[in-house]
């Protein structure tokens, strides 16, 4: 894992007058090394509903919508987000989800896409956010431009003929981006999403210590990190949802902490990500 910090690109400065702005808490990268599980990872700014014809709309209404209407500058809100898949634990994972009336994002890797797209269009129907991941999780500061661009068009397409929207969210795996990967994105029309909580489920594999990990981040506003293509993850996440909940939070997408503002293409969000 590199040790990444964030650069300065003038679209984020907006983000210092946001109340949702977190500062790093030192967590470390997203996922670890290959492992044979291919990634996957797709997403939206304003928090996706689909129409009877399967098609997204990104109205404000759609993002209170998706949101269960949560405000969340009047009541505690934690964005729960979800990197690498779909994969064959994400269905278990969406049942819960609607059991407790909950939206989260998920950042998909397009070498996944193709293998789940049910599972795709589900979590589009079901207004969950979605985002791009890469098709290959590579560390993407290491690749010439033209296959960075590659990286990030190939899932984004298949996201859009899935459900009909283009993910305006990318999350750079491994955190790892610079001011060239986030001109990329910014020409793609795609916002950077990072974290400032991770449960390093992908390191713990184990469904207590994930849940005890997850709860110990809980903290008004912050993006935890979280990978659905590990089992023991989902098999914590009815522990943590009702901890949660007895706790007075409100798990949402990512974009709901923004209080309604919009995040520029090519955006870091949150601010210093992590260390």
């Amino acid at each position: 894992m590199r040790r990444w910090v964030p650069t300065v690109i003038a679209t984020t400065m907006a983000l210092a007058a946001t109340p949702a702005a977190v500062a790093s808490t030192g967590q470390a990268a997203s996922g670890p090394a290959r492992t044979g599980q291919a990634r996957a990872a797709a997403s939206s700014t304003a928090t996706a509903t689909v129409s009877s014809t399967g098609a997204f709309s990104s109205t404000a209404a759609a993002s209170s919508t998706a949101a269960g209407k949560v405000n969340c500058a009047k009541v505690k809100c934690i964005a729960l987000t979800f990197d690498d898949g779909p994969g064959r634990y994400t269905s278990t994972l969406l049942d819960l989800l609607r059991r407790h009336h909950t939206k989260v994002t998920f950042f998909l890797v397009g070498a996944q896409i193709g293998k789940y797209p049910s599972i795709v269009r589900r979590m589009a129907r079901e207004g969950h956010e979605i985002g791009d991941h890469t098709y290959d999780h590579p560390h993407l500061t290491t690749l010439p431009d033209g296959d960075i661009r590659d990286e990030l068009t190939r899932p984004r397409d298949a996201i859009k003929k899935l459900t009909g929207r283009a993910p305006d969210l990318m999350r750079p795996p491994y955190g790892d981006t610079d001011e060239r990967v986030g001109g990329i994105a910014a020409e793609l029309g795609m916002a950077q999403i990072l974290w400032n909580g991770t449960s390093r489920d992908w390191e713990l594999r184990d469904t207590a210590a994930i849940t005890r990990k997850v709860l110990g981040l809980a903290k008004r506003d912050r993006v935890v990190l979280m990978h659905d293509v590990w089992p023991e993850t989902v098999k914590a996440m009815p522990k943590i949802l009702t901890s949660l909940e007895k706790k007075g939070y409100h798990v949402v997408p990512v974009t709901a902490l923004l209080r309604g503002r919009s995040l520029a293409a090519g955006e870091v969000y949150p601010v210093g990500g992590w260390n």
